[in-house]
Order: C-alpha cells, then sequence, then structure tokens
C-alpha cells in the first residue's frame, strides 16, 4: 500500500479493492456474490482474518524452508453457476541477498482451461545493510493475449547512519506506443524530532496537464512512543486547493494503549466537510485481548457518519463490527473463525445483523500444508448459504505453534 496515499484503501497487487455493506434487505444472490468474492480477496491478501491465507508478506524467520509454491483455488459458483473460478499460484524463493516472490492469476473457461488474467513478480535485493531495493512487474495479457509488461514500480529504501530513513517508490506504465513512462514518483523521509518522536513525511508527485511530474499530495506523520506502552500518531494530509496552496484535507489520529488484559487502537478520520471545516467522520477501535493460552482473538468497530439507508446526522454511528479468532492445537491444526455484522440498508434502525460468517482451517501434512476457507453469506431467506469453498496447498513446511485451550466461536 502506497503511505503517501491513506485512500487508496486495501491493495491486492497493484489494484485497489473495497467492502462495502450490502444495500437491501436481504441481499440479492449477485450482491452477496460480489460482496464476498471481494471479501475472500481481502482476507487472502490483506491478512483479514489473520492465518486463513499465507503470502510471502507474512512469512517469519521460524519458516523452515525459504523457497516454497502455494496454489489456491477459489470457487464462487455456489450461488452463481456461470461465474468462472480463480486459480492463484504464489511462490518464493531466497537466494543470499535475492529474493523473487511471484503471484500468477487465472481464470478457468467456459471449456475447462485456465488463463492467464495478471501477474505480479516482486524482486527485492539486499544491496548492504542500508539498502534494500525492490521491483515488482505486472503483467496483463493483451489484445493479442500475449502476455504484456503493464506496470513496473521500483523502490529504494535506505537507511541512514543517524537512524532515519528515505523511501522513494517509482512507477512507471506503458504509454501508447507501449514505451514505459514515469507515472508516479513516492518521496518519504523520516527524521527524528524528539525522543521517542518520529516524523515522517511524504509527497507523492503525478502526472501534470503539463506534462512531467507535480506535487499532488503531501502527508506529516508525527509518532510518539510514551513509557506507558501508548503509541499515538497524527497523519494529516495535503491537497493542493484551487489557488495553488496546500490545504490540510485530512487528518488520521491513531492511538494504541493497553487496557487491563486488552490492547486498544482506537482511530479517528477527520475530513473537510462541504463548509470547509474539518470534522470527523469515522472511528475504527480494535480490541486485542490478552489470552493466557495463547488463542488469538480480536473485535474490530467501526463507526461512521454514513449509515446504509439513511441521511446524515452529523453523529457517528456504529455500521460493522467484525469478530475473529484464531487456535491452534498439538497437531499444528490452525483453525480461524470470522462473524461480521453490519447494518442493513433496507431496516437500518435494526441495528447490526450478521451479514457473512467465514471458517478456515490450515492441516499441516507431510509435504506442506493445506487450507480451507468456507464463507456463507445471508440469503434471500435470512439464512446463510455457502458463497465460496476456496483451497490452498502449499509445500511450504510450517513451524507448529501449541495453544492449549480453543476460544469460543462468536454466535
Amino acid at each position: 500500500m502506497n503511505a503517501a496515499s491513506p485512500t487508496r484503501g486495501c491493495t491486492i497487487g497493484n489494484e485497489s479493492a473495497s467492502l462495502a455493506p450490502p444495500s437491501d434487505d436481504g441481499c440479492s444472490a449477485s450482491c452477496v456474490v460480489v460482496f464476498t468474492c471481494v471479501f475472500v480477496l481481502i482476507g487472502a491478501y490483506c491478512l483479514c482474518p489473520t492465518a486463513f491465507a499465507q503470502t510471502s508478506d507474512s512469512r517469519t524467520a521460524e519458516e523452515a524452508s525459504t523457497s516454497w509454491t502455494a496454489t489456491t483455488d477459489l470457487k464462487n459458483d455456489y450461488l452463481a453457476p456461470e461465474r468462472m473460478p480463480v486459480r492463484i499460484i504464489e511462490s518464493h524463493s531466497e537466494n543470499g541477498n535475492h529474493a523473487l516472490d511471484k503471484r500468477s492469476v487465472e481464470i478457468r473457461r467456459t471449456d475447462g482451461h485456465f488463463e492467464s488474467y495478471q501477474d505480479i513478480e516482486r524482486e527485492t535485493v539486499q544491496v548492504d545493510g542500508s539498502t534494500v531495493r525492490t521491483t515488482t512487474r505486472t503483467f496483463s495479457p493483451d489484445v493479442n493475449k500475449v502476455r504484456a509488461l503493464v506496470q513496473i514500480t521500483e523502490e529504494e529504501q535506505r537507511t541512514l547512519p543517524s537512524g532515519e530513513s528515505k523511501t522513494v517508490r517509482i512507477t512507471s506504465n506503458p504509454d501508447v506506443n507501449g514505451k514505459l513512462q514515469v507515472s508516479e514518483r513516492d518521496t518519504a523521509q523520516s527524521h527524528r524530532i524528539a525522543e521517542h518522536v518520529e516524523e515522517i513525511q511524504t509527497t507523492v508527485e503525478l502526472l501534470s496537464i503539463n506534462g512531467g511530474l507535480a506535487p499532488a499530495v503531501k502527508t506529516r506523520e508525527i509518532r510518539k512512543r510514551n513509557a506507558n506502552h501508548t503509541v499515538q500518531s497524527e497523519k494529516a494530509t495535503l491537497l493542493l486547493d484551487g489557488g495553488g496552496k496546500w490545504q490540510v484535507n485530512e487528518i488520521r489520529q491513531t492511538t494504541s494503549r493497553q487496557e487491563a488484559d486488552s490492547r486498544i487502537t482506537e482511530e479517528r478520520i477527520s475530513r473537510l466537510d462541504a463548509e470547509g471545516k474539518l470534522s470527523e467522520i469515522s472511528r475504527v477501535v480494535t480490541k486485542e485481548p490478552e489470552t493466557s493460552t495463547g488463542e488469538k482473538r480480536n473485535t474490530v468497530e467501526t463507526y461512521s457518519v454514513d449509515v446504509p439507508g439513511t441521511a446524515r446526522d452529523g453523529n457517528l454511528h456504529m455500521v460493522e463490527r467484525v469478530r475473529t479468532s484464531s487456535q491452534s492445537d498439538a497437531s499444528g491444526t490452525r483453525t480461524t473463525g470470522q462473524v461480521v455484522e453490519q447494518i442493513n440498508a433496507g431496516d437500518p434502525a435494526a441495528g447490526l445483523r450478521v451479514s457473512v460468517l467465514v471458517d478456515g482451517k490450515v492441516v499441516p501434512v507431510p509435504s506442506g500444508e493445506q487450507s480451507t476457507v468456507t464463507i456463507r453469506g445471508r440469503d434471500l431467506n435470512g439464512g446463510f448459504s455457502i458463497v465460496s469453498i476456496d483451497t490452498t496447498k502449499s509445500d511450504r513446511i510450517p513451524t507448529i505453534h501449541f495453544q492449549r485451550t480453543p476460544s469460543n466461536q462468536p454466535k
């Protein structure tokens, strides 16, 4: 995700995806399919819920192998048989200071064969002790179904002797003649302004109408770590106004603190309103209780001034609650569960209701591990029907962590 562009949402490779609540009572079958298909991708690539999918971004030093391949079949045809199944093939390999991650998305056509939709290759090189270079190439078939480069992103992260850091990310896309042209340059630089206080300034430059790159977005973030294990940050996003002056358009304030046996993180987002004043539009509260058994549980509550099916009244209302649990047994089998509650646009006064149920299981096998994710969505009769059953086979050998007591699935 581009740190300098906070409004882009969750990034899947180089594409953005968003999760929208149902738009009518009960939600049509097609709406459920689209909703949960996006949900699956978000779960797989943004690690929500955790442990439902293993990606190259989630590897740890404890993994026994530095090279692995995983194949995931996304079958979303339970409510809409005409929808095409998707297969995702991921691989990771390392050789000295060089790492290569690949992700290939394929779609099965009506004749049964799989056709390439998108390939993403990410190459990471540790240049020296202070510099890391990452090159990401995205390919898609052209009109002749020939693999063509559609985007390349080159990033260099450098840590300075003082402990400060600087990151430059350059994105290029082909022009009408197929020649790569720089379309965006992001620069982020951090430095310490006081003890336990860090400032990060970023600038996003985009193509201007006059040709060449020109600053389009700036952000300024202050992070502070307090002695009581409280972490605070405030990030301001600045855009150019009609007069060419920089104006604060959004402020994100995040606080992470320890309360009793829970870690609570709260994010408040304020944006310019119609009167040109900053007003709070949303709040996200995440609660992660600590358990003596090592099980993982968290609850994410989202509040917004925009409530499906109603007009704004100037107040924040809870529009979504997501509860996630994860635990392992002595064999290394990991089970996860997620319950998504949302406002029903057909009856917003009724409050939250369960709209999606997700269950996942990862089982170690001699050749690696196998996982299954089952997603159920609310159907027209008010019950829950299977929307997707996604399976992944990986030759990665996991490290087994034993959690003694399983958690209860939320009702």
